[in-house]
């Protein structure tokens, strides 16, 4: 197995109701199982008229290419010959956003009677099989549903939709079986490494989409543990220690965040999945999830609290999380200015998430170009260097990293309006030249930023070195 299918994420997903100013949201940190897998970001221009086979280099998985797809954007691996492509996360020219994978893991039970598939659709392949050739959000838990009932699945994936009006969050769980659910537009939920979804109504085909055949087969081999009902989370997912240790409290904390009113227990096996607050999410309120550590609480390790207490949990935020992203679809705008990707390449907790716009035909140097060791080009390892040098001196850095996210934040929100206002009156090849250039000022603009950052820290850290002494400068 590749290291990057040992991995373990968070995903937010908000739906357009939900959101402060009306706009759809999938999020996911793209954690891998070790500290540096290298990724990197650009675009895939449509193709026409192709004939090719998709090979993966992970497990075997052999699938014939569609001869038409649209362009699309991805953050895969750079190392691919090594760890595989894993597209990750994206949108198409339809404005169709897509992020895959969230590890979920399925129970013994229900694996005895559907087994995974060991060359099947994996997440290597996924994203890439998907994003290019679907219309809709609804459209590509359709398209996936085909591919996992021809080909299966090697592994339990949760995949993340999103187009301007719906929201879809669906789980493979066993080789052949996964439930989909339609976020409602007044919700937000929550995800971390384990079976999310809870009561399928079958008779509501607005909001669920399944697998043929997933209720006689759960009927067949007496899978369902509840009296009525079916909740797909116990009858096909895990409920163990691992889970309140590694994943619920991931849950806990960000419905804390969003419902602080709410008294619940971060290894409750009982947390809900589709939840409504009051406040109106914005992509500020995702973005700290994703960059949280149980900040404010006994449970965060960069805390001085009790040793045993503070690193009793797993993060959100971790060394290992190699891209965050927030995928926004805006429905204040027009259709061609509507999808922002806001990506993060540092480690979330310490690093800015920066937005581009989803009509461009290609990505800064920066992010298209990620060597696979450190240099000092490269977007992924500027911020990557932000985020060591903070954490080696977490005490006396951390409030000049919020400031400096604080600030990059303003011109960066600052930067996107003007962006919008200034794109009225252009459409076509004029409007995603424009836009592309807009994206390439972005980087360019946090560039500076962060380098003079990175420099200003560089600058107080040396003044921090215990290999010193005082004297009398007179002597």
């Amino acid at each position: 197995m590749a290291s990057k299918h040992l991995s373990a994420c968070t995903t937010v997903l908000v739906g357009k109701k939900a959101s402060i100013d009306g706009s759809t949201m999938i999020a996911r940190n793209d954690d891998t199982f070790l500290p540096l897998t290298p990724q990197r970001f650009y675009v895939e221009p449509a193709v026409s008229n192709r004939h090719e086979t998709w090979k993966s280099n992970q497990n075997g998985f052999t699938a014939p290419l569609p001869e038409k797809g649209y362009r699309y954007s991805l953050t895969p691996n750079v190392e691919v010959d090594k760890e595989g492509v894993y597209a990750e996360s994206g949108f198409n020219e339809k404005n169709v956003a897509m992020s895959a994978t969230e590890s979920v893991y399925g129970n013994e039970r229900a694996l005895a009677f559907d087994p995974l598939v060991e060359d099947g659709l994996a997440e290597d392949s996924l994203q890439s099989m998907v994003l290019p050739y679907i219309d809709s959000a609804r459209d590509g838990v359709r398209y996936l549903g085909d591919l996992i009932k021809k080909y299966g699945s090697p592994e339990g994936n949760g995949v993340l939709f999103s187009d301007k009006d719906e929201v879809w969050y669906m789980e493979i769980v066993t080789g052949h079986y996964w439930v989909a659910q339609r976020i409602p537009d007044d919700a937000y939920a929550i995800a971390a490494n384990q079976v999310a979804i809870q009561q399928v109504d079958f008779d509501d085909p607005d909001n669920f989409m399944y697998s043929e055949g997933i209720q006689a087969f759960v009927e067949k081999y007496h899978l369902n543990t509840n009296q009525s009902g079916f909740d797909f989370r116990r009858i096909f997912g895990t409920d163990n220690e691992k889970d309140r240790h590694y994943n619920t409290p991931r849950v806990w904390f960000g419905q804390r965040y969003l419902n602080p009113e709410i008294d619940q227990e971060p290894t409750s096996s009982d947390l809900p999945f589709i939840c409504r607050t009051n406040k109106k999410i914005s992509v500020e309120d995702v973005e700290y999830i994703l960059s949280s550590h149980y900040n404010e609480t006994e449970y965060d390790p960069l805390s001085r609290g009790n040793e045993g207490t503070k690193t009793l949990f797993r993060p959100i935020s971790m060394n290992r999380t190699q891209n965050s992203h927030v995928l926004q679809i805006r429905n204040d705008v027009t259709n061609d200015c509507a999808a922002i990707m806001w990506l993060n390449f540092g480690v979330p907790a310490f690093s800015p998430y920066v937005p581009f716009f989803g009509n461009a035909n290609d990505t800064d140097e920066s992010y298209e170009n990620t060597p696979v060791h450190c240099d000092d080009k490269s977007a992924y390892w500027m911020y990557r260097k932000l985020s060591v040098l903070v954490e080696s001196h977490y005490s006396e850095f951390i409030q000049d990293d919020v400031d400096f996210l604080t600030d990059v934040k303003e011109k960066l929100r600052r930067h996107v309006q003007a962006t919008i206002d200034e794109a009225k009156g252009l459409s076509d090849n004029e409007l995603t030249n424009y836009l592309t250039e807009q994206n390439h000022q972005a980087v360019k603009m946090m560039r500076i930023a962060t380098e003079d950052m990175i420099h200003r820290l560089f600058e107080k850290g040396l003044n921090l070195s215990k290999l010193t002494f005082n004297m009398d400068k007179n002597l």
